[in-house]
């Protein structure tokens, strides 16, 4: 037994509590360095990809990633579950928070996988040490779809004619497994039309431009894969001819109503010569009128299913008479009959009966416009729905506001002589997908009857033959 020495250090009971204390502090630190430390960030990269994309060599994969502190690696494989080909790999020295990658597929890569299941895994590492001290990461997994077969068109039904300054529809059938777009280009613009009835059927009113001497109507559809189809459309074409027109403009005309229309505009308001005033109203106030109803009519352009559409001859003032014609290209003199000083288009038929005559609607539709707009005066803009769009300016008295609905036959306005107009009259004007047409073919309920239900029923005959009986769609 060792003998007691009253003067060696006792032994504390609880020594080993302060090694617990300094172990759960250091404990403590680690954990925080993980926690808070950047380099230990618990965030993985996104990769925002689509599930499932063509691919082909005229299509590449394009593919986004992201990450809130570096993007460290990437690495692109092509599987089959058994069968691994490398299409990309890359380690960055500086490592940035966002790629945009392009993945092209070679053509003989192409051949190899076509018409196979194959998948296109994409794995992006970060900066991270979270993850037991390698790199977050995060997979994507793409579906490939190899698709060289284009789109198949079938002509369904069409209008037999069409004028120069006219309409025309027409109805087809368009067919792929990943279709992008379809449109039928004519006269140099594209009419995308509506879904008829359910897919893959299409339908879409066109129009000539009566200022272009030709036209090549063709049917357009692309798919995502890159494959185009066109058909061309023939139709048995009228060259309509339309009035040239030269026209005196008068002191007390250039002084006057010029004038009174200037002061709507600042810029044409702000010019001293008068004949330069004339020239800003009747050039560049009036396009700029006629890009607004440009604008109005082609932002009501929807590309919603169409079941049945139907519309009958405008007749909007009872007892009308013709008293300017549509496409008439007015050129104006000032004393010198030989000395041109401003030219202009009429895009509208003028009709007038008696003063402040009641303008109705032949038709229902949607009132995209209800206000004053420069030289047009006074005027509503009606959606009447499938890219048919109708305009009545200069009127004195409007009868109905933006956002409205009217019925068949209702009053919208009464006839005027606001704007640039010098006589109490209405300025009627018919759109298709906002281009100004002859409005005289919506005003005959033979040539609808021809020329628009026809075809519909054509179609609808050769739509109902392809189905199966007893479908619900």
């Amino acid at each position: 037994m060792r003998p007691y020495n009253p003067y060696r250090p006792r032994r504390s009971r609880f020594g080993w509590l302060k090694w617990l204390l300094l172990l759960l502090v250091f404990a403590g630190s680690v954990v925080g360095v993980l926690m808070f430390f950047p380099q230990f960030e618990r965030t993985p990269p996104t990769i925002e990809a689509p599930q499932s994309s063509p691919w082909n060599p005229n299509v590449p994969i394009e593919v986004v990633l992201r990450d809130n502190r570096g993007i460290r690696s990437y690495e692109a494989v092509l599987t089959n579950g058994t069968e691994n080909i490398p299409v990309a790999a890359n380690r960055f020295a500086i490592p940035p928070k966002e790629i945009k990658l392009t993945f092209p597929l070679a053509p003989k890569t192409y051949a190899r996988i076509k018409n196979q299941a194959w998948k296109l895994l994409i794995q992006a590492q970060d900066t991270s040490y979270w993850n037991r001290l390698i790199d977050n990461s995060a997979v994507a997994a793409i579906n490939i779809i190899t698709d060289t077969q284009p789109p198949r068109i079938k002509l369904l039904a069409k209008s037999k004619t069409i004028a120069r300054g006219g309409s025309a529809l027409v109805i087809f059938r368009v067919e792929d497994i990943s279709l992008k777009s379809v449109y039928v280009e004519a006269g140099g613009q594209k009419f995308y039309p509506n879904p008829y009835r359910h897919a893959p059927y299409y339908a879409t009113l066109i129009a000539w431009p009566f200022r272009q001497k030709h036209l090549n109507a063709t049917i357009v559809a692309t798919d995502k894969a890159g494959n185009k189809s066109t058909e061309k459309l023939a139709f048995a074409v009228v060259y309509k001819k339309y009035k040239t027109s030269w026209i005196r403009a008068t002191d007390r005309f250039i002084n006057g109503r010029i004038t009174e229309v200037a002061r709507s505009d600042p810029h044409a308001a702000g010019i001293a010569d008068p004949i330069q005033r004339f020239r800003a109203v009747n050039e560049t106030m009036r396009l700029d009128n006629e890009k607004q109803i440009h604008t109005l009519a082609r932002a009501a352009l929807d590309r919603e299913p169409i079941r049945r559409w139907r519309v009958h001859a405008f007749y909007p003032l009872k007892g009308a008479k013709l008293v300017a014609d549509f496409g008439d290209e007015r050129h104006y003199y000032y004393r010198n009959p030989k000395k041109e000083i401003s030219r202009s288009y009429h895009v509208g038929y003028d009709l007038a009966s008696v003063r402040h005559a009641p303008i109705r609607a032949s038709n229902g539709g949607r009132v995209l416009f209800a206000g004053h707009n420069g030289i047009y005066g006074k005027m509503p803009l009606i959606d009447h729905g499938f890219g048919l769009v109708t305009l009545y300016g200069h009127c004195s008295q409007l009868l109905v506001s933006k956002g409205d609905t009217v019925a068949p036959g209702e009053m919208i306005a009464r006839t005027g002589k606001t704007g640039l107009a010098l006589g109490d009259h209405l300025h009627f004007g018919v759109l298709v997908h906002g281009i100004e047409v002859w409005p005289m073919d919506w005003m005959k309920e033979n040539w609808i009857k021809k020329n628009i239900n026809r075809i519909f029923e054509q179609a609808d005959k050769i739509i109902d033959r392809a189905e199966p009986k007893g479908s619900a769609r």
